[in-house]
């Protein structure tokens, strides 16, 4: 009974944690079903989620610490999107106002909505990481990891050498969280995993509303393929790593100054 109430509690504070990629997905479904008269859908999109963010913020949902960290991760998804749409990785079809380079600026949103996600259960499950390697290692590992997102197109793809390096690198490093007074813990390299396949997941429901479309979902909409998950993998290693470094840096911060 026990072990059912701290998964109930567990899956709550998951819940809460997700509630800027809800708000996403809540807003692909009514744009998909309803249209705004002299508002094409991205820019209803763009406008939703900048009035989310700013809600969020108002209700203290997000800290100003947390939303400079999604600003940041707006910007790195953006630059992203920019180019895999460029090389005819995936297309946006719809029309839109806020457009830049055939991408709506409220892609940005979308890997903002994952800085979202782990900035809150960072901060609800009390997560602590023991083991964490040398700043170097993991800020060359995230590093390697973003600029094969641009080579793989040129040169052979390295994303299963990179992982091996990942779990080298991060194989003595544990994430411990809270639930309900008691901690628990897991490999650091398992909640990569597990968090990029619930995105991966989260990118199915994405565009079955027309997020965004690959080029075999041009006629009808199939579902991504799993080879995807590796893909989110990496992007949630660069996400938390961002994260915990900054993190990091904020608390050397704080004991300096006492």
């Amino acid at each position: 009974m026990r072990f059912i109430r701290s998964l109930v509690a567990f899956g709550w504070q998951q819940a809460l944690s997700c509630i800027f990629p809800v708000i996403i997905f809540a807003a692909l479904a009514l744009t998909k079903a309803v249209e705004v008269p002299y508002f094409h859908r991205y820019d209803m999109m763009l406008l939703i989620c900048l009035l989310a963010q700013a809600g969020m913020l108002a209700f203290k949902l997000e800290t100003f610490d947390e939303l400079k960290v999604i600003c940041m991760f707006h910007i790195i998804g953006l630059m992203l999107e920019l180019y895999k749409v460029h090389m005819g990785s995936w297309s946006y079809p719809g029309e839109a106002w806020t457009k830049v380079g055939g991408v709506p600026l409220y892609s940005g949103f979308m890997y903002a909505s994952v800085a979202s996600y782990i900035c809150q259960a960072w901060r609800r499950l009390q997560l602590d990481i023991a083991g964490w390697p040398r700043s170097l290692y993991a800020a060359s590992v995230s590093a390697a990891i973003y600029l094969n997102f641009f080579t793989h197109h040129y040169v052979p793809d390295l994303r299963w050498v990179l992982t091996v390096l990942l779990v080298i690198v991060f194989y003595r490093t544990k994430v411990s969280f809270a639930v309900r007074g008691r901690r628990y813990s897991m490999p650091m390299v398992l909640s990569f995993l597990l968090i990029g396949f619930f995105i991966w997941v989260a990118e199915n429901i994405s565009t079955f509303f027309g997020a965004w479309t690959y080029p075999g979902q041009a006629q009808h909409w199939t579902i991504v393929g799993f080879g995807k998950i590796s893909s989110w993998f990496l992007l949630v290693v660069i996400s938390v790593i961002i994260v915990a470094q900054l993190k990091h840096v904020k608390g050397a911060q704080r004991q300096a100054r006492f």
